[in-house]
């Protein structure tokens, strides 16, 4: 049976673990060939050691333009081309207000949320337009759409990202290259221990956590897992989705649904708390005073 991705050639950045790792074996299990980019080396070759013909590393820091030249050129190198790339890499930054906020906690972390996906397009649409065409999923978050879901800046980039992911697509639509984003809920993987400054056997108790307690935030009573978010990154990348450009897929459980009441029938209903309950709103219709 032919994969999805049969014949494609694929650039995924922080392929290292989480969402990317997960990604990457998605997409070689679906036929594509995979370069996987990462500042981890452990993890990126022990990634390429699972499959080594399908697999090449680069280790690549996306804030730096020439660490994304040399990947895109070993995908040129490696498997002649590029029709896919995937912009998954990704700090949490600091849980700093503006008031708190330094310039070089700012600019770190928009030189690997918005400068990495920048250089990465910039790189990979010469590759795909010789291919006639290619795909491009960069990794948002839902931090993008509603603030609480993340620190100021990180909410703040990953906005940006979701608004140039629109501006590149209607760019790259006259060389047939689709552009989108997702926009993953709370997903366990590593990011919250990083966030969290924890390393080592520590980080799994982390995830342990994230795992047991992310069913009561959210309508689904499941945790996401970076598979979740490796399927959306698949569908995106695939012509399936040969119709779908500039837009983002939110994959959250229903965390932004709307608010808790509207799904968890243990929370009050603010319309009850405002004082339009059934009995204050007959005397209404009545005509009686409300105390």
């Amino acid at each position: 049976m032919a994969g999805r991705l049969d014949g494609k050639v694929a650039l995924i950045t922080g392929a290292a673990a989480g969402m990317g790792r997960e990604t990457a074996k998605l997409f070689v299990a679906e036929g594509a060939k995979v370069i996987a980019t990462d500042i981890d080396e452990v993890g990126g070759r022990e990634l390429e050691a699972s499959d080594s013909q399908s697999i090449r590393f680069v280790k690549c820091d996306v804030s730096l333009e020439e660490d994304i030249i040399a990947a895109v050129q070993a995908a040129e190198t490696e498997f002649g081309g590029l029709d896919i790339l995937s912009n998954n890499a990704g700090i949490p930054g600091e849980p700093l207000g503006v008031l708190d906020m330094t310039t070089e906690i700012w600019d770190q972390l928009m030189a690997i949320l918005l400068r990495g996906p920048m250089l990465g397009m910039k790189h990979a649409a010469p590759l795909m337009r010789k291919r006639g065409g290619g795909a491009i999923v960069n990794t948002a978050s839902i931090a993008a759409l509603e603030y609480g879901w993340g620190p100021f800046a990180y909410a703040t980039a990953k906005a940006a990202l979701v608004h140039m992911t629109r501006c590149v697509a209607a760019e790259l639509a006259q060389f047939d290259i689709r552009v989108n984003a997702i926009c993953p809920g709370v997903t366990a993987t590593s990011i919250f221990a990083k966030y969290l400054g924890v390393t080592g056997e520590a980080a799994e108790n982390v995830m342990e956590m994230v795992q047991r307690n992310a069913v009561n935030v959210q309508p689904l009573r499941r945790t996401g897992v970076p598979e979740d978010i490796a399927q959306a990154c698949l569908y995106l990348a695939s012509d399936e989705s040969r119709f779908v450009t500039g837009t983002h897929l939110v994959v959250d459980g229903g965390l932004t649904i709307g608010p808790r009441h509207a799904w968890d029938p243990e929370t009050p209903d603010p319309a009850r708390i405002i004082g339009f309950t059934p009995e204050n709103v007959a005397k209404l219709t009545a005509g009686e005073a409300i105390e």
